[in-house]
């Protein structure tokens, strides 16, 4: 039988996150600890008491996500180590496909960390210069939140960001237009939900995060993965260590201008699978 690890993405965070694992196992506590070594402040402190507002800010959230998903993994390994050594594939979103490759071996907890810090400040860097954000849209289809983009770009940028499963797929872009698209969805009888992220990624906003990102991505060493790591730009399986370099360039700016994927949950437990949408071009305003 199949298992896949799956780790979460940016929105997931909340105060008083992680806390009972942190208090109740040595393992998840020493994780914490070794991370606000690394980072030069107390992450269990901001995960556990905030404020919501600076735990919300990019440069804090993915650092905080990476630690606390990797806690929680740490604890499974102590409650049910056969469970955790049954994964045949592992992914994640976002931001979660950073914890996914050093649960794959691919990269080391501390070089994760020092990507993922260093991905939070560029990533925050762009966020600032175009107000912007994301929007997951509920009950609706492709089409339909498509039609709903190309109207609400004649406010501002906003495209199709992310594919989580049918009848749920995110949004991205500025605010105002994504605003423009949350009414238009919500008008046509869909769901919506802003997301707690601090601008538009996946997008062309955040382009000029690229080449800082490359940098840092540059000075740490990639392994092959233990275990197949599907990635989120294309849903496949990657297995060449400056491949997977190249997509996590790749993957804060969405392929630069290019639909980021999720392939459907249970495909991706049972093989590595492409998703059912060909990768095309999203219509977005320059």
């Amino acid at each position: 039988m199949s298992m896949a690890f799956l780790f979460p993405g940016q929105g997931a965070q909340s105060v008083g996150m992680c806390k009972s694992i942190h208090d109740k196992f040595a393992c998840a506590k020493s994780l914490f600890d070794r991370a606000s070594e690394i980072l030069g402040y107390d992450l269990a402190k901001l995960c556990f008491e905030g404020p919501k507002e600076q735990l919300d800010s990019t440069v804090y959230s993915q650092p905080a996500l990476f630690v606390g998903a990797l806690a929680a993994l740490e604890m499974l390994k102590e409650v049910k180590p056969d469970l955790v050594a049954s994964a045949t594939h592992t992914a994640g979103l976002s931001l979660g496909e950073y914890t996914a490759l050093v649960f794959a071996g691919a990269m080391t907890f501390e070089d994760g960390l020092r990507i993922v810090r260093r991905r939070g400040q560029v990533m925050q860097e762009a966020a600032d210069r175009r107000p912007s954000g994301m929007a997951s849209l509920l009950m609706m289809e492709c089409d339909k939140v498509q039609a709903v983009c190309d109207e609400a770009s004649a406010v501002g940028q906003v495209s199709i960001a992310n594919f989580l499963c049918p009848g749920n797929l995110v949004i991205s872009g500025e605010k105002p237009a994504v605003a423009k698209a949350v009414e238009l969805a919500e008008a046509a009888g869909g769901k919506t939900v802003t997301l707690a992220v601090a601008g538009a990624f996946h997008t062309s906003i955040m382009e000029p995060a690229d080449q800082k990102l490359a940098e840092a991505l540059a000075s740490v060493s990639i392994q092959k993965p233990r275990i197949p790591v599907v990635s989120n730009v294309d849903a496949s399986v990657h297995w060449e260590p400056e491949e997977i370099r190249q997509l996590l360039v790749r993957l804060a700016a969405g392929s630069r201008g290019r639909r980021v994927h999720r392939s459907r949950p249970r495909q991706s437990a049972r093989r590595s699978a492409q998703t059912d949408r060909p990768q095309g071009e999203v219509r977005e305003r320059q």
